[in-house]
């Protein structure tokens, strides 16, 4: 199989820098400051969410799951494959989130609930759109439902 060189399109500017830190996002604004012509970005503001894919660039090479572990470290929950949770350390180090776009200024995309830290290059923005989401009933385990309960819950809701 042949490589892939991808190259940065932006970078993530976040009040979050530990990349310890993988828990409790909501509320979490964060800026998006791009590196392309404003054209490129034309047609965006209409949309209330985009979709953010980027490097977890502080996840040593060396240090990527293949196989399978307790998410979170937490044996009261199955041991699973890394393709079935979205730990960062993954094989390509690829992060994926659907962000709420707050405001554009020039080439800059103001967020909330990006689960990025600061610094991390920005690889893609897509809109998004309900059409790509899921169709069709979801099914996921219990485990992902309880590690998911406050990730996204505002401060004051957080245990």
């Amino acid at each position: 199989m042949d490589s892939i060189s991808l190259e940065p399109i932006g970078v993530v500017r976040s009040p979050i820098t530990d990349p310890s830190r993988d828990e409790y996002w909501g509320g979490i604004q964060s800026t998006i400051e791009l590196d392309v012509a404003p054209e490129a970005i034309a047609g965006l503001e209409a949309f209330s969410h985009i979709v953010v894919v980027y490097h977890f660039h502080q996840v040593a090479a060396g240090s990527v799951e293949r196989g399978a572990r307790h998410p979170r470290g937490r044996q009261d929950w199955p041991e699973v494959g890394i393709f079935s949770q979205r730990a960062k350390r993954r094989p390509n180090r690829m992060g994926v989130s659907t962000c709420r776009l707050l405001k554009i200024e020039g080439v800059k995309l103001r967020v909330e609930d990006l689960d990025a830290i600061d610094g991390s290059p920005v690889l893609d923005v897509k809109p998004y759109m309900t059409g790509f989401g899921p169709h069709g009933e979801v099914r996921e385990p219990q485990w992902s439902r309880e590690l998911m309960s406050t990730y996204f819950a505002p401060s004051e809701c957080r245990p």
